[in-house]
């Protein structure tokens, strides 16, 4: 079913990879100067990173987190540790470079955007901050939709667009990350939905439930999910019924991204639901996405399992921000770098393995 002309034409440009680059870039592994597979996890990156730039050794200079923020009004039902105030104060610490995204950011070398896609609160004009604001906070999902279908599709095209833009300005490697107190909610309520799995077990502790709140907090993902019934097959209809402007957003910047033939980077749960959506709507776009780390949240887990990604890192991590995402740039463009500078053994005039018939004649 169409959704817009850009939504459309975006969906419509998500293609395979290309099997030709990724032929040339196994091809040019097996004669670097190394036993054939020792890299590991590092060779089977850097093909497929061939297969999504279409370039048999391809390069990554720019790189770029996408920080979107929204708030929601599911944060009524008290499923939060923390007030709907602290969305606004973080994302002013973005701006002024003390998160832990502004650390490691730096440190791998990426810039941040930051996009105020929803949050409930007037911020002061900034020349970091890029305003976005679908409304301010969404709808509380569990007495209805988080939002309207105008409003859906706003958040995708807001994604696409700044995705486009990223790539045109030469962003080589994008990754998604997020700021929303009471955002783990609906992205249970979204990983439930899509994958079939229980609340229960979608359901983790956000910042920082106890067990007794953490149950409330389940059961509020259920009524969401009893009230507003949303279509698993229709990732649009999730995200209008279920979902948050932050993660709408997220979810256009990976159709976006992967439409611009460029990797994009899964940060944590928040993420990942948002990845879950886009994969919903187009489910070639997996293609291009890459898992940094895993959660803690339990629902992280189900939902990169149930798009076949398999994280990068496991460092106990359950902050957001695409904190996660950030370190994982440097193995992913460490994979890069090896297919492309490394040597072969005819460009270092040393010997391969010697063949088993030749050992046998040899003997």
């Amino acid at each position: 079913m169409a959704i817009s002309d850009l939504i459309d034409r975006t969906i419509k440009d998500i293609v395979p990879l290309d099997e030709d680059a990724m032929a040339a870039a196994r091809a040019r592994q097996d004669q670097l100067t190394k036993p054939l597979g020792s890299l590991g996890r590092l060779e089977a990156l850097s093909i497929q990173l061939a297969g999504i730039f279409g370039q048999a050794t391809p390069k990554i200079n720019r790189k770029t987190v996408i920080l979107a923020a929204g708030d929601h009004g599911v944060v009524a039902e008290g499923v939060s540790a923390y007030p709907q105030d602290v969305t606004p104060a973080m994302v002013m610490n973005f701006l002024g470079g003390g998160a832990a995204i502004n650390v490691l950011a730096k440190h791998a070398g990426a810039e941040i955007v930051v996009i105020d896609a929803g949050v409930a609160a007037d911020l002061p004009s900034h020349p970091l901050l890029r305003s976005a604001k679908i409304g301010r906070g969404t709808a509380n999902i569990a007495v209805g939709p988080a939002m309207s279908r105008e409003q859906a599709i706003q958040c995708l095209e807001t994604g696409i667009n700044i995705a486009q833009e990223q790539i045109a300005d030469g962003s080589d490697m994008l990754a998604c990350g997020d700021m929303g107190i009471g955002n783990t909610t609906p992205s249970s309520a979204i990983t439930s939905v899509i994958t079939g799995a229980s609340a229960d077990v979608t359901t983790g502790r956000g910042t920082g439930l106890d067990d007794a709140a953490m149950a409330h907090k389940a059961s509020v993902v259920q009524r969401a999910i009893d009230v507003n019934r949303p279509n698993p097959q229709d990732g649009l209809d999730v995200l209008m019924k279920v979902g948050g402007f932050e993660i709408g957003v997220l979810a256009g910047v990976f159709l976006g991204t992967a439409a611009g033939h460029r990797p994009v980077v899964v940060d944590g749960f928040i993420s990942g639901a948002a990845a879950l959506i886009a994969h919903t709507i187009a489910p070639q776009a997996k293609l291009r996405f890459i898992a940094s780390h895993q959660s803690v949240e339990p629902g992280h887990q189900i939902a990169l399992s149930s798009m076949g990604l398999n994280p990068l890192l496991d460092m106990g991590m359950r902050l957001g921000e695409g904190t996660g995402a950030a370190l994982a740039m440097h193995i992913i463009e460490a994979s890069a770098k090896c297919l492309s500078d490394m040597a072969t053994f005819a460009e270092a005039g040393v010997s391969e393995k010697i063949e088993d018939d030749n050992a046998e004649a040899a003997s």
